[in-house]
This record gives C-alpha cells, structure tokens and sequence, in this order.
C-alpha cells in the first residue's frame, strides 16, 4: 500500500465521542506527504483517571480547543479518496463513527486497514504487538508514544512495511 492516511485518536474518558487529539499522516507514492495534528474538545468534556495517564492531556489542554466537526473540516480534504489506516482500528474507526454520528455528521464511507491485525498475521514471532513493539520491529524509532501523531507515524511506518 503506497497511498493512504494512517490516523490516530486519543480519547478523554471511556466513550468513544471523547476524543480529544487526532493525528493524521498522509502517504503518497509511499512517502509522508503531510501531516496534521490537534487537539480537540471532547464529548462529554471530562477526563477519567486512566486515559489521561495513558496520554497526559487534560481539560486544561482541550477546553480551548475546537470541536470535532471544525476539525474534521481540515483533515476531510486531506484524506479524501485515500483509504485510512490504523493499529487496532476496531478503536480509532469507532471513535470516528461515533464522534460523527454525535455531531450529525454525514459517514462518508472511509475504508479502513488495521495493522494491528496484519501484524498478527506477518509477524507472529513478535511477544506482544502494540504499537511501539510493532514499529520497533519494522525498524521505525518511535518517540512520545500515545501522542496521537507520533502514533499516527509509526502507523504509517509500518503500513509501508507490512500492508
């Protein structure tokens, strides 16, 4: 696979509407064509103790932000006709789904490919397949972990070894 979207949600809480960072790397011709990060205010507004260990944002980070629909404005355009990818996508495609079925927003049918589940597959030797194991593995340094774009990267990494 050489063109793509290789996407990355954090959430606040334990709904999948909360989603408060998104990443986004675009890959044409097999190489990063662009990039997008940011922050957004999620839905419900709050921060359970666990997600905000895992990534270390808080209401602080995201009160000012804007909300998904404005967000997505930006990244539609940059993604459209490319089909997105994600490690584990069951999680980010349902953060997707939900998020815009909460703002009433339209499912433009994007088609989505989990490296997660092809790393299960061309890399059964691996001990565990997170995100970081699976990248280290495909020789991809990865840096600040569960930061949506730095995840979104190795994403992408990987896509081009494995997909």
């Amino acid at each position: 696979m050489t063109d793509f979207a290789a996407i990355d949600f954090e959430t606040a809480n334990g709904e999948r509407t909360s989603v408060c960072s998104v990443g986004v790397v675009v890959v044409r011709d097999g190489q990063v064509a662009d990039t997008f990060y940011s922050l957004i205010q999620p839905e419900p507004n709050y921060y359970n103790y666990w997600c905000q260990r895992v990534h270390g944002l808080s209401r602080a980070d995201t009160d000012s932000a804007p909300l998904f629909p404005d967000v997505w404005a930006q990244i539609a355009p940059r993604i459209e006709g490319l089909p997105l990818v994600a490690h584990n996508k069951a999680f980010d495609e349902a953060c997707l789904r939900a998020v815009m079925r909460c703002y009433q927003m339209e499912w433009p049918d994007y088609r989505f490919y989990c490296t997660l589940q092809a790393s299960r597959r061309k890399l059964k030797h691996l001990r565990s397949h997170k995100l970081d194991v699976v990248a280290d593995a495909c020789g991809y340094e990865m840096r600040n972990h569960h930061h949506a774009l730095a995840d979104a990267a190795a994403c992408a990494a990987i896509a081009l070894k494995i997909l």
